[in-house]
């Protein structure tokens, strides 16, 4: 650390950079040449965690958040003394990774949101969601096309800027959400109650305002609020909604109405499991409510035929009577169904391996058996539907509240 500077010769510059030295904000620039070149590119922001996970052990690069990456990059273009930057200068962002805040606690905060939100491409297709075509060409109609065609879609016809995805459990939800940040190539925010949601009073309405901002900063992008009936549920019904939970649910509102006033590609999409326990002022903020109903016949079939392809020289598996047998069925359900067949040949050859009580080398195992008719039988009767209690009540909250195509 440098001298203390004497107090008959402080200036605000000085004051500045001694202050970020003693509390840690900054690290003191290399030599004294720092000076000669300016205050303002001779210290390297960091918050003293550097590319670790806490514990002093440097995380791989598919791991770490996108902050991380970009101080990576700065700090690595800022190594020679004489405070220029070195020939990585071309891999920096254009963009810088936070913009601009009135304060340095809103920082703070922007921070925080960045190391543990911002993140890469999901990399999930939509030839990888089996089925819900018509949540598909909604999606698409919704965010696709105002991206890629964004010459069409002012005016009146200005992009949806709410989206909300409501449906049974297991059925995609999150996985279309995911889908459209791959597709559109959007900086995609996954948001959950513990994001946004602190102990201090103030701060879960300014992490909302914050978030908002890096969204705006890094557009296109897209805020995904899993699981949003835990964050804002209908207001003023029950005498125990605390003061803060109600002026967390006004900041989100707010924030949510900004974005239509602004052409900004700002995409709020939402899913639930209890649509009809939402406040009505976001119901009315997320304009565009689309049903992810439970798998069709057909989208079974094909899950069926991906998880459980068919074995050259084997039986061939009933996927019909397995379509058949499974009405009412998530896709989550049905994957369970797929392991759980899957699973009988496996028991069988590990029964046997277990009465011979001797080791086997592990290049002498032999290979599981094939599946069998029977198998599919025991997989059926022993994994039941979850999902599929209140089917009518999603389908009545669809013909009140939803957006459907016609055909």
């Amino acid at each position: 650390m440098a001298d203390e500077p004497s107090i008959t010769r402080w200036s605000f510059q000085d004051f500045k950079m001694f202050y970020d030295v003693k509390f840690g904000r900054k690290k003191e620039s290399t030599g004294k040449d720092a000076d000669a070149n300016g205050h303002a590119n001779g210290t390297a922001v960091s918050n003293g965690s550097g590319a670790s996970n806490g514990n002093g052990r440097a995380k791989n690069t598919s791991d770490m958040a996108v902050y991380e990456q970009y101080r990576n990059q700065d700090r690595a273009s800022s190594l020679n003394n004489n405070g220029h930057s070195s020939a990585r200068i071309d891999e920096r962002p254009q963009k810088p990774l936070l913009p601009p805040f009135e304060s340095a606690e809103m920082r703070t905060l922007a921070e925080s949101l960045s190391r543990d939100i911002i993140r890469g491409s999901p990399d999930v297709k939509w030839e990888s969601i089996k089925g819900l075509e018509n949540a598909k060409r909604l999606l698409k109609e919704a965010v696709v096309m105002p991206i890629k065609y964004p010459k069409y879609f002012t005016g009146l016809l200005s992009p949806w800027k709410g989206i909300l995805l409501f449906g049974p459990p297991g059925t995609g939800k999150t996985m279309l959400a995911k889908a459209v940040a791959t597709e559109c190539n959007t900086t995609f925010f996954n948001i959950s109650a513990s994001s946004i949601v602190s102990k201090w009073r103030g701060d879960s309405e300014k992490l909302v305002k914050v978030l908002f901002e890096l969204a705006r900063h890094h557009a296109p992008s897209t805020i995904f609020l899993d699981e949003i009936d835990a964050i804002i549920t209908q207001r003023g019904e029950a005498r125990s909604e605390h003061e803060a939970s109600r002026r967390l649910k006004t900041e989100l509102l707010i924030q949510m109405d900004g974005l239509t006033k602004t052409d900004d590609l700002v995409f709020v999409l939402a899913a639930t499991n209890l649509p009809w326990e939402l406040d009505a002022a976001l119901l009315r903020r997320l304009e565009k409510r689309i049903l992810v109903p439970l798998p069709e016949p057909e989208a079974r079939r094909s899950m069926f035929e991906e998880l459980l392809p068919p074995v050259p020289d084997a039986d061939k598996l009933p996927y019909d009577l397995m379509v058949e047998r499974t009405e009412g069925y998530s896709g989550s359900d049905i994957r369970l169904v797929c392991k759980e067949t899957a699973m009988q040949p496996l028991r069988r050859l590990m029964a046997c391996l277990e009465e011979k009580h001797e080791a086997v080398p592990e290049d002498e195992l032999p290979n599981v058996g094939p599946i069998r008719h029977e198998d599919i039988e025991v997989a059926l009767k022993n994994t039941r539907p979850s999902a599929h209690m209140h089917t009518p009540r999603y389908e009545k909250f669809n013909n009140d509240y939803g957006s459907q195509i016609l055909h």
